[in-house]
């Protein structure tokens, strides 16, 4: 491995509570009903598929693509701007230690992210200008399980895809990894369910599975 591909939320940083409480206040908008459990089939997914996930249980007039973007733009609006309230405190020592661990080793990093939001998360967190390579939802038409987002990220690192190792929360994650011909470490709720070819309790667990030096 010559290079680390890190998912964004969930792994770097959280911001599961901020997309929960945007979809829900839009929700609750259009009367459908939306909880915690229906929130868990939104990670990984796109912003217009997470709103035709949220629509399969809307009852009112049909609704025109224009009226369904101007519904997701409602949506990020409300979650930037609780994304303010983020900050470099927001980044736990145990992900800035193993980030700077992997620099320190020799190690190109990268994210792989489906949301657009990404370079706003990333200088809220003081990490704008830390990885080699960002691919988010800004340069990619497809979200994971697709692997066009890992695939640019590669791209953009100069790399073959089987020299980079990809860290996901996510099961769509960990699958558009895998597709991508790349190999997967997984924490959270992809570890939990063996998604990954290393499937680790916390990140810190890179430094265990990486060699000291790049291969």
């Amino acid at each position: 491995m010559k290079a680390v591909i890190f998912d964004l939320d969930g792994v770097i940083c959280s911001t599961d509570e901020y997309h929960y409480l945007a979809w829900k206040t839009l929700a609750d908008s259009l009367n459908i009903p939306f909880d915690r459990t229906a929130n868990n089939r939104l990670r990984g997914v796109s912003r217009m598929a997470s709103l035709d996930l949220i629509l399969e249980q809307y009852r009112g007039p049909a609704l025109s693509c224009v009226e369904k973007e101007a519904l997701v733009n409602r949506k990020n609006q409300i979650y930037r701007e609780s994304l303010k309230n983020m900050s470099p405190q927001d980044l736990s020592p145990e992900v800035r230690d193993t980030l700077c661990e992997l620099r320190a080793r020799g190690y190109l990093l990268a994210i792989g992210s489906s949301s657009k939001n990404t370079p706003f998360i990333l200088n809220q967190l003081g990490l704008g200008k830390f990885f080699d390579a960002v691919s988010d939802g800004n340069n990619i038409k497809n979200s994971k399980p697709d692997p066009e987002v890992f695939q640019k990220a590669a791209d953009f690192l100069g790399l073959q895809p089987k020299d980079c190792l990809v860290v996901e929360d996510a099961l769509s994650g960990a699958a558009a990894a895998h597709s991508g011909g790349m190999t997967a470490a997984c924490v959270g709720d992809a570890s939990a369910q063996g998604a990954g070819d290393y499937n680790m309790s916390s990140l810190s667990d890179l430094l265990k599975i990486l060699p000291e030096h790049p291969e």
